[in-house]
C-alpha cells in the first residue's frame, strides 16, 4: 500500500484545509496559555534525527505524538502525556503492558499506517515517528508538526530513549530513568540465587510456529544486563526473531527457563500454540519438564520497548525465577 492510498479520499487537500483551520485557533488563542513552566511557547531548537535531517522542534513540546510503541513508552516514562499513539504491531490497541496509562490516549491508527486525518485533528506541536521509512508519509506528517525518526531497526532502547528524550528536552530526566532501571537490575539479580546462570529462552509463537528472539531483540537486552545467558541454539544476531521453527526443531527453544508469548492474547497464533503443547516434541522440553514454562506477553517480551517495558520484563523474571 503505498502512502497516499493511506490518505483519506479528500487527500492532502484535506490536510491543507485542516492545518489552515488550526493555524487560525492557535492565532486566535495565542498568548492566553503559557507554556509549562513559564518558557516560551514560540521557543525552537535544532536537532538532527537519525536519518540526519535537522529540524527545529518546540523547545518545551505540550502536544506530542507517538507513533510507535517505543516512543509511546518514552514519553510516559518521561512523565509526559502523549496527545496521540498508534497501536502496537499486530494489536488492537495501544501495548497491553501499559496498561492504564494509555487508557485515554487517542488511537490515530496502526503502527507504520497512520490516519493523516487523525494525525491532524490530535494537533502535535511534535511528532515522534519511531523508525519510519516511508518518505512519502513522513513528508505528509511533516506538513502537519516537526516530525522526528527516532531510532533504525537496529538502535538498542538505551539510544533510542536518549533520543526521545533529546527530542522532547528531557535529557536529565532520561538520564534518571536510566540510573533508576540499573538498580532495579542489580535488584532482580540479587534475588536470583542459584538462577543468576541460567539460560533463558525467548520466543513468539506466531500462526507459522515459534520464532527464537534474536539477541539484539528488545527483551533479550534487558535479559543480557541481568547476566543471564541464552541457550547455545539462540545466538543468532538480530533485532526480531528468527525464522519459524518446525515442531521437529522445538529443541531450539529450549533453556533452563522458557519465556514464551503471543503478540496478541488470542488469534491464530495462540491457536496454533495451544495444539502444539499438547505434542511429545514439546512436552519433553527440558523447560516444560522442569515446569520453567513461563507464559509472558508477547507484545512486551517479543517487541520494541522502552523504559517502562523493560522494568516490566525485570518484574517477571523476578516473580518467574527469584528464588
Amino acid at each position: 500500500m503505498t502512502a497516499s492510498a493511506r490518505l483519506p479520499r479528500r487527500g492532502l487537500g484535506l490536510v491543507a484545509a485542516s492545518l489552515a483551520a488550526l493555524v487560525g485557533l492557535s492565532a486566535c488563542s495565542s498568548g492566553d496559555t503559557p507554556a509549562a513552566g513559564g518558557q516560551d511557547a514560540s521557543a525552537k531548537r535544532t536537532i538532527t534525527d537519525v536519518t540526519g535531517k535537522q529540524m527545529e522542534v518546540p523547545a518545551n513540546p505540550q502536544r506530542v505524538l507517538a507513533l510507535s510503541e517505543q516512543d509511546l513508552d518514552a514519553v510516559l516514562a518521561l512523565d509526559m502525556r502523549p496527545v496521540g499513539t498508534v497501536n502496537g504491531r499486530g494489536q488492537k490497541t495501544p501495548p497491553r503492558y501499559l496498561g492504564d496509562r494509555v487508557k485515554d490516549v487517542k488511537v490515530v491508527g496502526d503502527i507504520t499506517t497512520p490516519s493523516m486525518d487523525k494525525v491532524v485533528e490530535a494537533n502535535p506541536d511534535v511528532i515522534l515517528a519511531g523508525g519510519l521509512t516511508d518518505e512519502n508519509l513522513l513528508n505528509q506528517l511533516r506538513q502537519v508538526a516537526p516530525t522526528v525518526v527516532t531510532y533504525k531497526p537496529e538502535t538498542d532502547w538505551k539510544t533510542a530513549f536518549r533520543t526521545e528524550a533529546d527530542v522532547l528536552n528531557k535529557t536529565e530526566k532520561a538520564e534518571a530513568v536510566l540510573a533508576d532501571y540499573d538498580r532495579r537490575v542489580q535488584e532482580v539479580k540479587g534475588k536470583l540465587g542459584p538462577n543468576a546462570n541460567a539460560e533463558v529462552s525467548i520466543v513468539r509463537w506466531n500462526p507459522k510456529g515459534p520464532g527464537v528472539m534474536q539477541t539484539q531483540q528488545f527483551a533479550s537486552l534487558v535479559v543480557a544486563d541481568l547476566g543471564l545467558r541464552r541457550p547455545a541454539a539462540q545466538q543468532e544476531p538480530g533485532f526480531s526473531h528468527g525464522a519459524p521453527l518446525s515442531l521437529e526443531a522445538l529443541a531450539k527453544m529450549d533453556g533452563d527457563w522458557l519465556f514464551l508469548g503471543t503478540l496478541t492474547p488470542d488469534g491464530e497464533a495462540v491457536q496454533a500454540m495451544e495444539q502444539a503443547r499438547n505434542t511429545p516434541a514439546f512436552q519433553q522440553l527440558k523447560a516444560v519438564r522442569d515446569n520453567h514454562l513461563v507464559p509472558v506477553d508477547g507484545s512486551l517480551w517479543t517487541s520494541r520497548g522502552g523504559p517502562l517495558g523493560a522494568r516490566a520484563v525485570l518484574d517477571d523474571v523476578q516473580k518467574a525465577m527469584a528464588k
